[in-house]
């Protein structure tokens, strides 16, 4: 392993770094407000076939995997008639609380720290469930998005898009590795040894370290942080629960790339957004 390691380091010091929202404290932006100024690029890949209003005016509106809720608050400005941001990790409430009230929309939002597989809501309650960047995260996406259901409003509408696992940065390391796709030339061993090495002297590099790598029951460490949803799986999820897309499109890394993301055997390395929008 260790030339491995080794190879993989010295690789990485040849490519530059994506922007990533991890490495924008020289900004002075939080991470709630580097997520507020993106909010409109997270709802792009559904505009060719929904308009804003659509999505999210004078509705009640549920974001599955919020963050710091930035987008959620963007979401917000946008008339809805209240929003909901669910996320596991509590740790952002209190940064997601601060932009509401600084953005006067607190009497429009509310933090909700929950599982997106067991949500507090009632059955049909919610008219909007978006899953922006989320449904590649939650260890059990299919009960997620039959979870998302189950609280949708009869015609409401599941907006859900994700970078599939084999697109160049789909193993979701690109605050500190910048090849592009690593994970497909070395093991998930290899690159837990290079993340560590790369961000353990950050000032966050503990909590990068937390935040992505777990432990199985085993003790073997492993990227817990992303499912390595695939296209050909996302596809099985939905044939699974009986579900007929009312809307779905699969976006190429670059239009002159979007031959090779017809390509079956070739798709899952150059889409580099899969969107799908169910209808109840």
């Amino acid at each position: 392993m260790g030339f491995n390691v080794s190879l993989c380091k010295f690789l990485n010091s040849k490519f530059k770094l994506p922007v990533h929202p991890f490495n924008n404290q020289q900004s002075g932006k939080t991470y709630a407000e580097w997520q507020y100024e993106k909010g409109d690029d997270t709802i792009a890949f559904f505009r060719p076939f929904v308009s804003v209003d659509e999505m999210f005016a004078r509705k009640t509106v549920l974001d599955l995997g919020c963050g710091a809720a930035g987008k959620t608050l963007f979401y917000a400005s946008q008339g809805v008639e209240k929003i909901y941001g669910v996320e596991i990790l509590n740790k952002y409430h209190a940064e997601a609380d601060s932009l509401a009230i600084k953005m006067n929309l607190d009497h429009l939002f509310e933090f909700v720290c929950a599982d997106a597989t067991d949500l507090p809501f009632k059955d049909n309650s919610i008219d909007t469930v978006i899953m922006n960047d989320s449904f590649e995260h939650i260890p059990d996406p299919e009960k997620a998005l039959k979870e998302a259901l189950r609280v949708l409003k009869p015609k409401g509408r599941v907006y859900i898009n994700f970078p599939p696992y084999y697109h160049p940065f789909g193993a979701h390391l690109s605050d500190a590795i910048g090849i592009p796709w690593v994970h497909m030339l070395f093991s998930d061993d290899i690159l837990i040894n290079v993340y560590r090495d790369a961000v353990i002297g950050l000032p966050d590099g503990q909590e990068r370290l937390d935040f992505r790598i777990s432990k199985d029951q085993s003790g073997k460490e492993y990227f817990s942080y992303i499912n390595k949803l695939t296209i050909r799986r996302a596809k099985k999820i939905v044939k699974n629960l009986e579900l007929t897309p009312i809307y779905r499109h699969e976006e190429p890394l670059r239009p002159f790339l979007k031959i090779f993301a017809n390509i079956p055997f070739l798709k899952e390395m150059f889409v580099k957004m899969v969107v799908y929008v169910f209808e109840k």
